[in-house]
């Protein structure tokens, strides 16, 4: 049943990586919803069902897609508090930049990062590679207890 599957959380600020971005995850035939949020502030909204997502059905999505180099708020600041908040820490996160300095990469990775992908500057590789990704997270990895996999064999009880 795709409505009990969890969205994607895209945190991206460029126009264009985000429509390429949208574009590639469209070509990977996933179910998932895509929720988009351009600034980390509004990302930490969306996760703590507060602001604009007040409304919004509790639960976290199955990965937050992570752009490091934000308005308002930076994607290590918001990947440092998801992680150190027990309620989002098991969320996989991909950051997804076009930083390739040795200083982001190790940062990410000390506040727990689930992956670190350069974007490919090339759009045919950029389009493997978000597919990639969102198969990847979205249907194959197994998620924590009381995500969507979960929720999915309950519904067919």
């Amino acid at each position: 049943m795709s409505t009990s599957l969890k969205p994607i959380l895209l945190v991206e600020d460029n126009p264009k990586d985000l429509e390429l971005t949208l574009i590639a995850l469209e070509k990977s035939q996933l179910a998932n919803e895509v929720v988009i949020t351009r600034d980390g502030v509004d990302a930490l909204d969306y996760l703590f069902c507060r602001g604009d997502y007040e409304s919004r059905h509790n639960g976290n999505p199955a990965v937050i897609l992570l752009d490091l180099k934000l308005p308002r708020l930076d994607g290590i600041e918001v990947l440092q508090v998801i992680r150190t908040t027990p309620a989002l820490r098991s969320i996989p996160v991909v950051m997804l930049t076009s930083s390739r300095e040795e200083a982001d990469l190790l940062r990410s990775y000390e506040l727990g990062v689930n992956a670190y992908v350069v974007k490919p500057v090339a759009f045919g590789e950029f389009v493997e590679a978000i597919t990639d990704l969102g198969i990847f997270w979205a249907v194959l990895n197994e998620p924590p207890p009381g995500s969507a996999r979960v929720a999915r064999r309950s519904a067919q009880k």
